[in-house]
């Protein structure tokens, strides 16, 4: 089911989380929250969009983490139910497509339902206090791979660490429902 990101709710405190990545080392949302913010991504292995776009946050998670921005990524959907997204799966997914941040693993899908996720990708930009200030898309070339996009996030993220703020303009990201568990999707 394609679903788009709520509209941003400016503020809002983004609980802290402790989740391990497919080799069981833990890591904490606080520990990364910096003083230039932190991205919080919630991803899988099988959706499309998340397919389309995993060069492109490859190469922008890059250029935040050189910038001094923090990067986690969340998989929350019931890897039970869509065995593609388990945990073996997500460590081979996140090495194919480049990612250089923590890709963890919410078994108990407490943090995405904390946090109020609802699609992959929905990406949380948070600022030094843990405030959120970004709820929006990747960047406006949606599924199209095309060189000549606008890098929202990166954008965003950006005005973030400097300021503080996020943009108050904001387009919602775009994707699959995540398959929460006894949901019946």
């Amino acid at each position: 089911m394609l679903l788009d990101t709520p509209i941003c709710n400016f503020g809002w405190k983004a609980p802290d989380f402790t989740l391990g990545d497919p080799e069981g080392r833990a890591f904490t949302m606080s520990e990364y929250l910096g003083e230039k913010g932190l991205l919080v991504a919630f991803l899988c292995n099988h959706c499309p969009y998340v397919q389309a776009i995993a060069d492109r946050l490859a190469e922008d998670a890059n250029t935040l983490l050189d910038e001094g921005i923090g990067v986690l990524a969340v998989m929350s959907n019931d890897y039970h139910a869509v065995p593609i997204d388990r945990p073996a799966y997500m460590q081979r997914f996140a090495a194919e497509a480049g990612w250089r941040f923590p890709y963890l693993v919410d078994e108990h899908q407490t943090v995405g339902q904390a946090w109020g996720a609802v699609c992959t990708p929905d990406f949380f930009g948070l600022n030094a206090d843990g405030g959120l200030q970004y709820r929006g898309r990747l960047d406006n070339a949606r599924l199209d791979a095309s060189a000549d996009r606008t890098r929202e996030l990166v954008d965003a993220m950006r005005q973030i660490a400097r300021t503080g703020q996020g943009p108050k303009q904001q387009m919602p990201s775009m994707g699959c429902s995540i398959k929460w568990r006894n949901s019946g999707f």
